[in-house]
């Protein structure tokens, strides 16, 4: 039997996720790699998202940079993350060509993009926190602070208290920024920061250094949170061990 979002006709949901903009940033791609696997995975949540919903991913928008071992910036010196708002094909490609993959998606009337999700690493704080956006509508405010909280619960290195949302001038070119100006009110774009070191569960007050294991941990709640988001529950076949909810 063929996915629901790939029947012909059918209108698909996309959720898109980059990550990696920022070479020194390395976190990110653990966090990546477990939303990846998870994805890919037998397990039978990963069957139901990858039956319901789309996801696009593009793991590492800065390759030149990382084969550099640069921290922020491109081959050419660009923080690619300042760019979004007119990226050019020469000096800009990996983001000229992700944008226009987005852009064709929002303008294709059988897709709808849900979800558009940046992975970062923070050298300052501790944690997994997201950055949003401010929108006038009260409503559709209130609609995107639901999936961090949703993955608050399901992520115990997730902290919603630290999670903000903003319109910071110096941010205007970020991805987040720009796409969720650009989308409709029916899309969320988040930045997904994660600590380059530890995090504090909630009611403790010691600080538990990260691992890559515990990185790719937080990409599969992020990637299971989605389950939640689209109360897709019920059509998991069989009842999955309660997740135990950390806070």
């Amino acid at each position: 039997s063929a996915a629901v979002n790939l029947r012909p006709g059918a209108e698909q949901k996309v959720v898109f996720i980059t990550a990696r903009v920022h070479p020194g940033e390395t976190p990110s791609s653990f966090v990546c790699q477990g939303i990846i696997d998870f994805l890919v995975s037998q397990h039978p949540i990963a069957k139901v998202l990858r039956d319901h919903l789309v996801f696009k991913i593009a793991p590492m928008l800065n390759p030149d940079g990382v084969y550099l071992g640069n921290y922020r910036c491109s081959l050419m010196g660009f923080d690619l993350n300042r760019h979004w708002a007119n990226p050019s094909p020469w000096a800009h490609p990996t983001l000229h060509g992700v944008k226009q993959l987005i852009i064709e998606m929002y303008n294709n009337p059988k897709i709808n993009l849900e979800f558009y999700i940046d992975i970062h690493a923070h050298s300052t704080m501790m944690n997994g926190f997201m950055y949003g956006n401010i929108f006038e509508d009260e409503e559709r405010f209130q609609r995107q602070a639901v999936l961090p909280k949703l993955l608050c619960q399901n992520a115990e290195d997730f902290s919603y208290s630290s999670t903000s949302f903003n319109r910071d001038a110096v941010k205007a070119g970020t991805g987040r920024r720009f796409l969720g100006g650009l989308l409709n009110d029916t899309s969320y774009c988040y930045t997904l920061e994660v600590s380059f070191y530890s995090y504090i569960v909630a009611g403790t007050t010691t600080a538990v250094p990260y691992t890559e294991e515990a990185y790719m941990k937080l990409g599969r709640n992020v990637a299971r949170t989605f389950l939640d988001y689209y109360r897709l529950n019920s059509l998991v076949e069989r009842p999955l061990a309660p997740t135990p909810k950390t806070r």
